[in-house]
């Protein structure tokens, strides 16, 4: 038999990394695939176009993060409100990882994407709100679990306040990429309590 390729997963990896940290536009075909150390015409035999990747790419980085936010916010003997600070406080962690390790705020790839392909590459856009509409189902329905407790009122469980919720993490984890200063996520769990109103 065989050995089993790892050029696709290589690709993917690669093409998560230089978006994280050089943006769509940036990055070329070529540049992947040397990362990768895969040839070009490898690439092609995976995938149509550089947007096809990025799908891909976005698709496998969002299925690794969805399983943490799963594992997070669905952990049944933490209080709602503890999951979901916690959760914040990953998504916090991780700029500051990425600060201690490489001496830059990378930002979070989803954001990066939609701010950079404002007004382009639609198909990417599309991707990118499904994956935002998701994750603001998820905290809703932490947040619902806390008005259920009456941690929350009930009419700071729904839809709204959840994208708040994100928009607030998005917006923060944005200002510490551009400053290359995660101390601005300091006062993130302090900011979602006022929204959130607890």
């Amino acid at each position: 038999m065989g050995r089993t390729s790892t050029a696709r997963e290589r690709l993917l990896e690669a093409t998560c990394e230089l978006l994280g940290t050089r943006g769509y536009s940036a990055v070329g075909v070529a540049e992947i695939c040397a990362r990768a150390d895969v040839r070009k015409g490898s690439f092609y035999h995976f995938f149509d176009s550089k947007q096809a990747l990025t799908l891909a790419a976005v698709d496998s980085h969002w299925t690794t993060q969805r399983t943490h936010w799963n594992h997070v916010l669905s952990a049944a003997d933490t209080p709602p409100l503890a999951r979901l600070r916690r959760l914040l406080d990953d998504q916090a962690e991780a700029q500051r990882r990425a600060k201690r390790e490489t001496d830059a705020v990378h930002g979070c790839l989803f954001g990066n994407l939609a701010l950079e392909l404002s007004n382009q590459e639609w198909v990417v856009q599309s991707r990118l709100a499904e994956i935002f509409d998701e994750q603001i189902a998820m905290v809703q329905l932490v947040l619902a679990e806390a008005a259920a407790e009456g941690a929350v009122a009930a009419d700071r469980a729904g839809r709204v306040t959840a994208r708040a919720v994100l928009a607030q993490l998005e917006g923060i984890v944005m200002l510490a990429k551009l400053g290359n200063n995660p101390a601005v996520l300091d006062d993130l769990w302090a900011t979602v309590r006022l929204l959130i109103g607890c």
